[in-house]
């Protein structure tokens, strides 16, 4: 049986669904990912892009860096989806945006490096200065 799940934003205007498994999932410290967001760091997983589907609105797109772009709502400005042509054939999408958030855990943080210094990080996690490295993926 094929896992499915469904988010969207704060007001509604925007719907998503993703099926199958959910890889990356991570918190990232970037600065990129603070200043999209208004937050100290972003919680992600990565579905296949062929398993996620807007279904209701439209996604907003910001090209926030080379081969980046973004996807909020453009009613109530909430951050759902990144997208990184490197990575063509997979979407990050917020796990806070999940109708039910507790559903996805967090395994790693990455892109610590960028990290704020008032960010204690006691979880126990792996860490990474930037992101994992091929070998490092299963």
């Amino acid at each position: 049986m094929t896992a499915v799940y469904e988010g969207g934003c704060q007001c509604g205007a925007v719907r998503w669904r993703g099926r199958g498994p959910v890889a990356n999932l991570c918190f990232c410290h970037c600065e990129s990912c603070r200043r999209a967001s208004g937050a100290p760091f972003v919680a992600w997983g990565t579905f296949a892009l062929e398993g996620f589907a807007i279904v209701r609105g439209a996604l907003a797109q910001q090209s926030s860096s080379a081969h980046v772009r973004r996807g909020f709502c453009g009613a109530c400005g909430t951050s759902l989806t990144y997208f990184h042509e490197g990575r063509a054939e997979e979407i990050d999408v917020t796990l806070a945006s999940l109708d039910d958030p507790a559903r996805l855990v967090p395994q790693r943080h990455i892109w610590v490096a960028d990290k704020l210094p008032w960010v204690t990080l006691a979880d126990g996690l792996p860490q990474y200065e930037t992101v994992r490295s091929s070998a490092e993926l299963p």
